[in-house]
């Protein structure tokens, strides 16, 4: 069975939103397209609470950007985003949501980060994501959303560590590149830990 797992499409990653993904919008339509082409679709979605460490307002003296200590990890700081219960952290207005079976929301400890749709940043807690896969019979995960540096790398690094066959549908995410290279980068880690590198018109149902 083939899951496609749509990472953060939510508003305040799109142009005009706290912490807008350059051309994230342009995502929408080529998921929407990809969506009748799989047997599952699941999404994920930052939900952090206010008073989260990864928000730079949350450190007084330190900017967006800055990497800090977060409970003995580097976290690097953004601007207020994704805050559980606000228009920020709803999902696109443009995404058909309507296939969407699951839901997995993260970042939900003020503690600690989580990029990941899988675990935490630090690998402490599981979201479930992995174990409800596998009740479905999911065997290819193909990956599409915001950001690819961040949130998709994450997603798909721990999904072919999980063991599934793990695709990165790469006209299907756009990324931050809080420094310049960051996205290239990325795929090129991505595609060193064997997550397979597509186009979504290699695809069915595009």
């Amino acid at each position: 069975m083939r899951c496609l797992l749509l990472v953060d499409l939510q508003n305040d990653f799109l142009p005009g939103g706290a912490l807008p993904v350059p051309e994230g919008d342009a995502v929408i339509p080529v998921v929407n397209r990809l969506q009748p082409g799989f047997d599952l679709v699941v999404a994920t979605q930052d939900w952090h609470p206010p008073n989260h460490g990864s928000f730079a307002v949350n450190h007084p003296g330190r900017r967006v950007g800055e990497v800090v200590d977060l409970d003995g990890l580097p976290q690097v700081l953004w601007p207020v985003h994704c805050v559980q219960f606000t228009p920020g952290a709803e999902f696109a207005p443009g995404l058909d949501t309507s296939r969407i079976v699951h839901v997995v929301r993260k970042g939900t400890d003020p503690r600690i980060d989580s990029y990941s749709g899988f675990f935490d940043n630090g690998k402490r807690r599981s979201t479930g994501l992995a174990d409800f896969l596998r009740q479905q019979g999911v065997r290819e995960v193909y990956v599409a959303g915001l950001a690819t540096d961040y949130c998709v790398k994450a997603t798909a690094l721990d999904a072919v560590q999980l063991g599934f066959a793990t695709r990165v549908i790469t006209d299907a995410c756009r990324g931050v590149n809080l420094q310049p290279g960051d996205v290239d980068r990325a795929l090129a880690e991505m595609a060193r830990a064997g997550v397979r590198l597509v186009r979504s018109d290699e695809l069915p149902g595009r």
